[in-house]
């Protein structure tokens, strides 16, 4: 019976078509060491050293996903020995000065055991290997958002991709301009609840869904969360087992955290954004089991959306345990009118309504008042509306908010980062999601603050 591997293609690939590729002669280099390049590792070479009619990279961009210990950074390697004997000049980053450090140490033991003659400096943070015969460098650097300014470069890697930020990319990305023929690899696993990173999951989402140009993409992973001690799916996400990797290393990696594992081990990409102002983390812990015990009336929050497509309605009320419970009640297109909210409010006597949003906000109110629905409309200001914000995320950080766990409100909560409002700092919400309205999280800070701010009428005393 033939031993069992892991999978040697990709779960997902998009690579342009192309006639030529390079790879062999890289793997060549590679095995002068004495080591064997994958299956895998030589399909993966195959793509990312495509080449054209012009002799020109058919991906300038190219990026892949492998869970841990399964070897990519061979691949990279590979391509880095490669571009060495081309006389070509790389930069490698990595998010973390030992990451670049053991990639600086692998690349010299390939060319120790290759017998290959080069110069090394050993800097921390800034190091550095030179062929003297063909010219070829390479920098390797940690990661900073200045670092690599002023430079320029034929091969980029950034390693540990899944950490890598906008604002290095804004660094990074004019640096190998000015090359003949430039390509960018980004290598690394998906991301975790704690990675800062959005650039390769943007590129990812990109890519997949038949955006970009020039640009390839290749990944072993689950498309959702999975059982952990489903053997085949170990199998199916993880080229190098039965290789390089064992049942045994894997099953001993198995904790509590299965999320994790499925991030780390089968390489699930998990749909909510790592870098949101509100993480999937902070609002869950927010969640209560059961409807606790509340007190007084409900104050209401509306907001127009800022496209002045949608409209959305939540609600707040303080508990008796001192916190603020909010729920969203609905979140509809403009076009269904007002009517639904009128009625909701007819029924529901309120001790706020707060109306913000200047698509519908004076309609709403003189419809109020028309429909003589009690207490009278606030209005914010836009000062206010930014207390209301800064007040909300008070309230996520101290735990005095509480709520059900609606999909809707998590999913935007979840998926949001802030944007300037006023010329005082002030800032407000906005989604990272083009199908999730940030209406409904503005809607239900603004029942929040009414909430807070809000006291219950005093009763009158009659002395005689």
């Amino acid at each position: 019976m033939a031993k069992r591997i892991g999978r040697q293609t990709p779960t997902q690939e998009v690579a342009l078509p192309f006639r030529k590729s390079l790879y062999k002669d890289a793997v060549a280099l590679y095995e002068q060491t004495g080591q064997k390049a994958l299956t895998w590792q030589q399909k993966l070479l195959r793509s990312i050293m495509a080449q054209n009619k012009q002799g020109l990279w058919v991906h300038t961009k190219y990026g892949f996903s492998v869970p841990r210990r399964n070897g990519k950074n061979e691949v990279v390697a590979m391509r880095e020995l490669y571009a060495l004997q081309q006389g070509e000049q790389v930069l490698h980053t990595a998010h973390r000065t030992t990451t670049s450090h053991t990639a600086w140490e692998r690349l010299c033991r390939i060319l120790d055991k290759a017998g290959i003659a080069y110069d090394s400096l050993r800097a921390t943070g800034r190091e550095r290997i030179e062929l003297p015969d063909t010219g070829g460098r390479i920098e390797f650097r940690t990661r900073t958002t200045v670092g690599g300014l002023g430079e320029g470069f034929d091969l980029l890697v950034i390693d540990e991709a899944q950490e890598y930020t906008t604002d290095q990319e804004s660094t990074l990305l004019y640096t190998v301009s000015d090359s003949d023929n430039p390509q960018t690899l980004m290598c690394g696993t998906p991301p975790t609840p704690l990675s800062s990173g959005t650039v390769f999951t943007g590129f990812r989402n990109t890519i997949l869904s038949g955006g970009g140009s020039n640009a390839g993409w290749a990944e072993w992973s689950v498309e959702e969360l999975s059982d952990v001690y489903d053997v085949d799916l170990w199998y199916e996400t993880n080229p190098s087992l039965g290789i390089i990797l064992t049942e045994r290393a894997v099953r001993d990696e198995i904790r509590s955290d299965h999320e994790d594992f499925n991030i780390q081990r089968l390489g699930l990409w998990i749909r909510y954004n790592q870098k949101s102002a509100i993480s999937a983390t902070e609002w869950a812990a927010l969640r209560v089991a059961r409807m606790p015990q509340l007190t007084g009336k409900i104050a209401v929050g509306i907001k127009y959306g800022n496209d002045g497509a949608n409209v959305a309605m939540s609600i707040a009320i303080k508990t008796a345990g001192g916190k603020i419970f909010i729920e969203a009640i609905d979140c509809q297109s403009v076009r269904n009118g007002n009517a639904w909210i009128l009625d909701f409010l007819s029924r529901a006597d309120p001790q706020a309504i707060v109306i913000d949003g200047v698509a519908g906000q004076s309609l709403l109110a003189s419809e109020l008042k028309d429909a003589r629905i009690k207490p009278a409309p606030i209005l914010p200001t836009v000062k206010e509306v930014i207390t209301a914000n800064s007040t909300f995320e008070q309230a996520i950080y101290q735990g005095t908010l509480a709520h059900k766990g609606q999909p809707s409100l998590e999913q935007v909560a979840s998926n949001c980062e802030k944007r300037p409002i006023g010329s005082y700092g002030g800032w407000g919400y906005r989604s990272q999601l083009e199908d999730y309205d940030i209406a409904l999280l503005d809607s239900v800070l603004l029942a929040h603050w009414a909430c807070v701010n809000t006291k219950p009428p005093r009763r009158q005393k009659i002395r005689y």
